[in-house]
């Protein structure tokens, strides 16, 4: 099963409001293979998307899709990696919810 992470920032205390990487992806496609990463990938889609509150003005979404391999060629060679923010998808694999560890 494959599984599309994309990262927006909802909330931005940018001084004009903008976040200077809105206009790119940013994603990433995590494969789960075996029943128990399957089962943990189902769990994370049912939750759909997840959210992290810097505590500064800015937040970050991740929001997850379920995609095809066709689909995550794609998605791979049109995105800009992940910003920085892979650990939030490790955590969200982890303990599904963003933590900072």
């Amino acid at each position: 099963m494959l599984i599309k992470f994309t990262l927006s920032m909802p909330n931005v205390g940018s001084w004009n409001g903008r976040w200077s990487g809105e206009n790119n992806l940013y994603a990433r496609v995590i494969s789960f293979k075996g029943k128990e990463k399957e089962k943990l990938a189902n769990e994370l889609l049912n939750k759909g998307y997840f959210h992290y509150d810097f505590g500064d003005g800015w937040s970050m979404g991740i929001s997850l899709e379920k995609i095809d391999s066709k689909t995550a060629t794609k998605v791979r060679k049109s995105s800009k990696g992940f910003y920085g923010y892979d650990w939030a998808i490790d955590s969200i694999i982890k303990y599904q919810k963003i933590i900072t560890e």
